[in-house]
Formats: structure tokens, sequence, C-alpha cells
């Protein structure tokens, strides 16, 4: 069994025109959804031992956010094909992973996200919310009846644990 968990980057902020998308940072109400997924993430004892994430700024301000509250020394990857990755690209990052790693996460965008989400995952239950919506901050963890990373298969997983930040508090 392979779990993987996703997160989508918390709220950026649109105030500079100038600002190139790949620069934008977090907004007040992103920073605080990050430390309150980070929070909850901690009370629920959801660990990673390897997080890959997108170089953008508004996802590494996210990281920040979230690692305030998580246990610390997890290995952090900028990998630039995360920023503005397709599901086919998300996925093939997944099959890459080390056989070593057992709780990754990945970091980045919508829409792709939402779409390896709903690619990896059988309808029912969480998906449903995740179909309707995956909104910035929303973490998900997947378990896959997979033995190696390069045999996870689309449609196979099942949401294990779905964090919406605006449920929390």
């Amino acid at each position: 069994m392979k779990r993987l968990a996703i997160l989508r980057h918390a709220k950026s902020d649109w105030g500079d025109a100038k600002l190139d998308d790949f620069d934008r940072p977090l907004n007040d109400r992103g920073w605080k959804a990050a430390r309150r997924v980070g929070r909850e993430l901690r009370d629920r004892g959801i660990e990673f031992d390897l997080v890959i994430a997108s170089p953008a700024a508004r996802v590494r301000e996210t990281l920040d956010g979230l690692t305030e509250k998580l246990k610390p020394n997890v290995e952090i990857r900028f990998e630039p094909r995360m920023y503005l990755a397709s599901e086919e690209t998300l996925l093939e990052i997944v099959r890459e992973l080390p056989e070593k790693v057992h709780a990754p996460l990945l970091v980045g965008h919508n829409p792709a996200l939402q779409q390896l989400v709903l690619d990896l995952t059988r309808a029912g239950g969480d998906r449903n919310k995740v179909a309707h919506k995956f909104p910035t901050a929303a973490f998900v963890r997947i378990e896959l009846p997979a033995e190696r990373w390069p045999d996870v298969v689309q449609g196979s997983g099942k949401i294990a644990a779905l964090i919406l930040p605006r449920e929390l508090d």
C-alpha cells in the first residue's frame, strides 16, 4: 500500500499587478490557512518523509507556514516540473518516487492537482467534494494499492484524509 499526500498552495496575493505569477506571495488569509492546515496535520499525526514542491513563491511560503507546525527535518525538493504541470506530469513525478519514500507530499497548483486526485481515486466519498472544488490550502491523502510507485494505477486509490481549511477552527 502506498500513501500519497497532495496539498494545493494557500491563497496568494494579487495586489501587485506588475509581479510575475511565479513570484506572487501569500496573502494574510493564505498564511493563516497554511498554519491552520499544518496544525491539523500535526494533531492528526500525519507526517511526510519527502516533500516535492513547485518552486513558485506561494508554494514556498505555504510550506513555511505548514512546517511551522510540523516535524522538522523533512526533505523538501523543489521540482521545476511542478510549476504549471499537467496531471500527466504529476503522475510521472509520482511514478518516479524512490522506493525508500513511504509518505510523500506533493505541493503545487490547480487545476493539475485536483485532476490528479480525481484520476487516482475511485468514485464516492470525499472524492465528490474534491470533484466539486479543490480550494487553496486543501489537503488530501490517497491510499493506493500498489507495492511500488511505478505501479500506481489510475482509478485505484481511495481518499483516506481530506482537510479543507474552511472546515477547521
